[in-house]
């Protein structure tokens, strides 16, 4: 294991000051200590509206400027102008589908797929009211990955956008999207990448993936609630903006509709400094994997490989204790030889208990996990599981411990 976690554990203070466990990440993890002191570095020194002629106003630019360079090199973008930040995932999903509506036509189609978070699938299938035809995507419910057959059964030269999650937020499971991206530009479409629940596992690059829009949230990966979107810069530049008549007309800034939380701009870039400052430590081993990057860049790649080595390790103690519990129902892939292609968020029933009634127990242990549908509602109806309450969902974080899954592990016995 790469990472020494007593060093991580120190930047977190929620984590350090409490006797939690937390491992309800997947809907958001704790943060550094550097991103709390990022928000009152911000209000003290740069609290100011943007474009002002006064040194507070050209203090905040400089920091959203600095943070866009920052998310930059988290995803390997060409540009830092390519970097649009909004409120969360959600919103810019759907500025982005409604800039995009204009492009479609009647007949047009869109292809989604039944594992993703709702929020890349309700904002393209809101256009179905233009006329466009929204075709889902299935899975194969035995180890709950993509059925890569129907999808390019569903691609024609009809389609015009492919939406498509790289790792799903209810069952881990990580999918081809740069051989998706190839089969989507050849038939014509775009692609736009949900990286939500990637992002806080995986080396992230947008050029590599072949991907023409990818949007993920800073607060998954110990940053604020913001969301983060990459676009390639000339379809951004030629797409219609909703926005106000006096707001800026070029990219990120057109896309930006309102005054963003600047606050939580700087905090966030503090979050991926925080990270690179992982790699620096620790991921010197991973360092020849990256020739072609150095600084930033290549301390954020071996961040999150150190990560992926850790949590991976981490996440098969977990898996090995949940598969000697009676009576559970795991979901997802299943096989150790192919963790390669899951993140470590583990789902599961147990007969005769519903997911809210292991959730409630665990959380008056002080244990934090998930229960329900975590907004991946096309899964659990895939699933039959909507109707019974969903499924408990563990996720893994840098932060986590041995000792950690093996109270919780303890805690599931008792239940």
């Amino acid at each position: 294991m790469s990472l020494d976690v007593q060093w991580i554990r120190s930047h977190f203070p929620s984590v350090q000051n409490s006797n939690t466990v937390f491992l309800d990440n997947p809907g958001g993890t704790q943060v550094t200590q550097a991103v709390i002191d990022a928000f009152r570095e911000y209000l003290e020194t740069a609290n100011a509206n943007h474009g002002g002629l006064f040194p507070t106003s050209e203090r905040s630019d400089a920091m959203v400027q600095q943070a866009r360079r920052a998310f930059a090199d988290f995803l390997n973008a060409p540009l830092e102008n390519e970097i649009v930040f909004g409120p969360n995932m959600t919103t810019l999903t759907f500025t982005l589908s409604r800039a995009l509506s204009r492009w479609l036509h009647p007949g047009d189609e869109i292809i989604v797929t039944r594992l993703d978070h709702d929020a890349n699938v309700a904002p393209w299938v809101a256009l179905e009211e233009r006329g466009v035809v929204v075709k889902r995507v299935d899975i194969n419910p035995d180890d709950c990955t993509l059925n890569m057959a129907d999808f390019e059964k569903q691609l024609s030269e009809k389609t015009r956008v492919v939406a498509v999650g790289l790792a799903s937020n209810a069952v881990g499971t990580v999918n081809p999207v740069r051989e998706i991206a190839d089969l989507a530009h050849m038939a014509g479409a775009l692609v736009y990448a949900d990286a939500v629940a990637y992002a806080p596992h995986y080396p992230l690059d947008v050029q590599a993936l072949n991907v023409d829009f990818l949007v993920c949230s800073a607060y998954k990966f110990y940053g604020p609630h913001l969301g983060v979107l990459y676009g390639k810069y000339d379809l951004l530049d030629r797409l219609h903006a909703y926005k106000v008549r006096p707001a800026e007309n070029t990219p990120p800034h057109k896309f930006e509709t309102g005054t963003p939380s600047f606050e939580s701009i700087h905090a966030a870039a503090a979050a991926i400094n925080y990270l690179a400052s992982v790699g620096e430590k620790f991921g010197a081993e991973y360092a020849s994997a990256y020739p072609q990057f150095s600084g930033r860049r290549l301390h954020l790649k071996t961040a999150m490989r150190a990560t992926q080595a850790y949590e991976k390790n981490l996440f098969a103690r977990l898996f090995q204790g949940l598969r000697e519990l009676p009576d559970l129902t795991f979901y997802g892939i299943a096989n150790l030889s192919r963790f390669d292609y899951r993140a470590p968020t583990a789902t599961f029933n147990l007969r005769g208990k519903t997911p809210q009634a292991i959730a409630r127990a665990l959380g008056a242990q002080n244990i934090n996990v998930w229960d329900g549908n975590y907004y991946a509602l096309a899964l659990m109806e895939r699933l039959d599981l909507e109707r019974t309450g969903g499924a408990v969902r563990i996720g893994l974080a840098q932060y986590n411990t041995a000792a950690e899954i093996d109270r919780l592990l303890q805690a599931l016995h008792q239940l």
